[in-house]
């Protein structure tokens, strides 16, 4: 802890304005400023004298980290998604450069111990240099037969331990500012969904400014339980950057003896064990000194979950925790106080100095509160400015909270909750986060969505959504060629394509189809994108990779503010409907009305593009006027981009056989030499967690939770780094997402049934590697019981694995991930009836007959519940992060043994999808 002086000010006295002076208190050789938020106004006032040692510190960080060729072109999403051959190893880090790769990693899998960086040396004692050793000896010796100790014995610090040198809020801060804002977005909401404390103001001691994160935390999501003062209470769903609460700030003033953070923690979890939400110093490698995280803020949220035996609070309320002293990041506590309801200062002493700094507080509408340490601090000095600051800053003595370290922790924590409910009971500031960001304007700070790019393709959103003051509305008024026009041509092309399969000689009749195709095709392509759809390519197309990802994140955002309310239910809503409805579940239609999103611009382009295709082939439309042909190329942008691509309409439940097709071969085109793909495919009712298993594998981003996202199937790429392509044998792996098409109709539900058995069929027909996700029933759903019936005659049959997942025992420990469970003897109903429609010979067959049904050959896992606690402030259970884990490295392991069907170049995929 640096002492008073000089050095304590090297960061305050930049960030004030020279000509803005206010008036000074000397303080021995020392000049003090009285200072509002006037005194700070741009970056480049904190530019000056700026201390070089903080400089150099951050390069060392980064050199140690490995991170120092991340500063010019920065590190990207795609770059920390691919598969490597670490990807199949539970692997310790070794050395430091390992250490943010590993949490990448581990944060990718939503692993609760991401933040722990310890590392392993695993060095042989023979394998260490035999002069290495003797140096080590003759220093043992040097020091064991000493007499006097010297300053060198802190020499012995630098010696490797196996212990990480790095603090993992250094670690923190290195990755952020070395990754681009689409990653620092990643990383925040992963943080989220693991319950660790977010970052809001980001320390940059190198280019001398710090950044308020208002884009990264712009896709984090959260759900409470909100009720009213009378009345019935519901679960309510927000942006985290949108939603206002109270914020209560904790911050230290020189030196405290008590932990902000474990106190932090302690009023923030409803048991007796403290939820590790704020990394604290008794953590693993927790004490190694801060190097450049000091002046981090963080945020945390409670939230209730309307049981009242774990909700501390009733309402939401946000916590702000400063990292280092107030005196060396006044900017940031200059921040905390115009944003915060309430400000905790936890001080062992109260010297003139934060006097000083804290009475230019004077006419602050934040209530201000002291935790001291009874044992540690000066008691009449803090008595005597205590008792000077009460008028300055409106307290009374029930602001000042002794705290004693050793007893009565939990009556402690008590009182620091009642003080903080009764600030929220009573009128005081509530702030989103983005309006927090408009304090940090003012006082200086850079906004890390302020730039260019970002704000361009804003303002592009919001000129389309605002617009759209109904979805079906303008599904209908400006999403023309879908609705009625596309169900119509899917139809009619679905009769050709079962009469062509039928082997029937051509006819009259499928020359009535094609004209009636031809037709309907013709008014399609008489249309003119609407300004709607115009204003969206637009903004896909533009020159910046950069302004087509923000602006594909505001289009995301802004379709979901506009899109209507959907109905929410219980967690027990698979199991209470399937009983309900007799076992035809079809939650697809039950559940939710399918919100507008970007997957809606996306179909009128491929309808545009489908219809002027289907007329060049008919030789109606001359190629040369073609105005639509760069269509699936911009889609295909989009793929690589990170957003899922809808294979299997979800508004007809067909494919759209020349759009997918079109996308393929651009695929192959820009893949060139690398297009050797396989095809995983995931399969189940909606609700059974198969969505948030592929993103939690491969760090996806399919849409996940009870109707959040569109019926249609699916895909992202996820590649394959170019050195382990030849051991594993592809270059891309193709996942595809089943989404809500398969409801689990029965086979007696007849049309429906045949429609969910089809759609199965062609989705594991395209599948090298299948996982089938089911919801603790032994029950395969019918239509994809049927599917494997069916390929099984054809011989082409996917690896798969059977997925059992716990959807409700969310605290209980799950059994092992991987077992060998003896299948049943006899077929459920469901199922009977479905092996009754493919007979075979003499009769109905069994589940252990089939031979996809070997016991030696299936795989079936059971993986824990994902949340470890209740909902919403439990963290993703460490049980589920390790069996995700261990199902891909299973799934790429069988890949790499060429266990699953032949690996696919894309233009057999596209031969293959025609001739399904």
């Amino acid at each position: 802890m640096a002492s008073p002086g000089r050095s304590d000010l090297g960061e305050v006295a930049p960030e004030i304005k020279a000509s803005e002076r206010r008036t000074a208190v000397a303080i021995g050789d020392l000049e003090w400023r009285d200072m509002d938020a006037d005194d700070y106004g741009t970056n480049e006032a904190q530019d000056s004298d700026f201390p070089a040692a903080e400089r150099s510190r951050l390069q060392e960080m980064l050199s140690l980290l490995g991170l120092e060729t991340y500063q010019a072109q920065k590190l990207s999403l795609p770059d920390s998604l691919q598969i490597s051959s670490e990807s199949m190893k539970n692997w310790a880090p070794q050395a430091p450069k390992d250490l943010p790769w590993n949490f990448l990693r581990k944060l990718q899998a939503l692993n609760a111990e991401a933040r722990n960086t310890t590392m392993v040396l695993d060095v042989p004692p023979d394998a260490r240099p035999a002069e290495k050793e003797s140096q080590m000896e003759e220093e043992i010796i040097y020091w064991d037969a000493a007499d006097d100790i010297s300053a060198d014995i802190y020499s012995f610090s630098e010696l490797p331990t196996p212990d990480t040198p790095v603090n993992p809020l250094d670690l923190l801060c290195a990755l952020l500012l070395s990754s681009d804002s689409f990653l620092q977005q990643e990383i925040v909401q992963k943080m989220s969904l693991c319950q660790f404390a977010l970052p809001l103001v980001l320390p940059d001691s190198e280019n001398h400014y710090h950044t308020f994160l208002l884009w990264a935390l712009r896709g984090v999501v959260r759900t409470w339980w909100a009720q009213p003062p009378r009345g019935v209470g519901s679960l309510r769903e927000d942006s985290a950057v949108l939603s206002r609460a109270p914020a209560f700030a904790f911050v230290r003033m020189e030196v405290s003896s008590n932990s902000k953070s474990q106190l932090l923690n302690a009023v923030l979890s409803a048991g007796h064990r403290p939820r590790d939400c704020f990394w604290h110093r008794d953590l693993n490698v927790g004490t190694n000194p801060r190097e450049i995280a000091d002046g981090l803020v963080e945020v945390s949220w409670f939230l209730p979950s309307g049981r009242e035996d774990l909700d501390v609070f009733p309402e939401p309320m946000a916590f702000l925790n400063l990292r280092g002293d107030i005196g060396s990041h006044w900017l940031q506590f200059k921040l905390l106080t115009e944003v915060s309801s309430a400000v905790f200062i936890l001080t062992d002493n109260i010297s003139k100095k934060e006097y000083k700094l804290l009475s230019s507080m004077k006419g602050s509408a934040t209530k201000y509160y002291f935790i001291l340490s009874p044992y540690r601090g000066k008691r009449n000095t803090n008595l005597r400015f205590l008792n000077r600051l009460i008028p300055v800053l409106k307290m009374d003595h029930s602001h000042v909270l002794v705290k004693v370290s050793s007893t009565d922790s939990v009556g402690f924590v008590r009182r620091v909750r009642s003080i903080v409910a009764h600030v929220a009971r009573s009128p005081c500031r509530r702030l989103s986060v983005e309006e927090m960001a408009h304090a940090a304007r003012r006082l200086g700070l850079r906004v890390d969505e302020d730039c260019e790019e970002c704000q361009r393709a804003k303002d592009r959103m919001e000129r389309i959504t605002r617009k759209i003051k109904d979805s079906d509305a303008y599904r209908r008024d400006e999403l023309r060629l879908q609705g009625e026009p596309w169900r119509k041509a899917a139809q009619v092309e679905k009769e050709l394509c079962q009469a062509q399969w039928a082997g029937d000689p051509p006819d009259k009749g499928r020359a009535e189809l094609r004209h009636r195709l031809l037709e309907l095709r013709a008014q399609q392509n008489g249309h003119e994108p609407t300004w709607g759809v115009q204003e969206f390519v637009a903004g896909i197309s533009g020159p910046s990779l950069g302004e087509k990802q923000y602006f594909l994140r505001w289009m995301e955002w802004g379709l979901a503010r506009v899109a209507p309310p959907r109905p929410r239910q219980p967690p027990e809503t698979i199991v209470t409907l399937r009983a309900k409805h007799c076992g035809v579940v079809d939650l697809s239609e039950l559940l939710w009305p399918e919100p507008l999103g970007v997957e809606d611009f996306l179909r009128e382009m491929g309808q545009f593009y489908e219809a002027e295709s289907c007329l060049v082939e008919a030789g109606r439309l001359p190629a040369g006027q073609r105005r639509f042909a760069h269509f699936p190329g911009l889609a295909l942008e989009l793929l690589l981009l990170g957003l899922p691509l809808e294979l299997i309409d979800g508004s007809t439940l067909s494919t759209p056989l020349r759009w997918v097709t079109g996308l393929l071969k651009e695929l192959h085109i820009r893949l060139e030499r690398r297009s050797r793909l396989v095809v995983l495919s995931v399969l189940g009712v909606p609700g059974t967690g198969k969505s948030t298993l592929l993103n939690t594998m491969f760090g996806l981003r399919f849409a996940t939770g009870q109707g959040c996202g569109p019926r249609g199937a699916f895909m992202q790429l996820v590649t394959v780094a170019e050195s382990f392509s030849p051991d594993l044998g592809c270059d891309h792996i193709l996942v595809i997402d089943s989404g809500g098409l398969i409801g689990g109709a029965l086979a007696t539900a007849g049309e429906r049934f045949e429609l969910e058995a089809s759609l199965a069929t062609l989705l594991m027909g395209l599948s090298n590697v299948t996982v089938v996700s089911l919801a603790e029933t032994r029950d395969v759903p019918p239509a994809i019981l049927h599917a494997f019936l069916r390929l099984e005659k054809t011989g082409h049959m996917p690896n798969y694995q059977f997925v059992y997942q716990n959807l409700h025992d969310v605290c209980a420990p799950g059994p092992k991930p991987r077992d060998r469970r003896q299948l049943p003897d006899l077929p459920g109903d469901a199922s009977r009836a479905a092996v009754q429609m493919e007979k075979q010979g003499g009769g109905i067959r069994t589940l252990a007959d089939l031979a996809f049904c070997d016991p030696e050959k299936q795989h079936i896992w059971h993986i824990p519940g994902l949340w470890h606690g209740v909902p919403p402030m439990a963290a993703v259970s460490l049980g589920y992060s390790e069996a995700i884990f261990e199902l891909k490295r299973c799934l790429l392991e069988n890949i790499r043994n060429g266990l699953s069907n032949q690996n696919k170049n894309i233009q057999q995929l596209i031969e293959l999808v025609r001739r399904l």
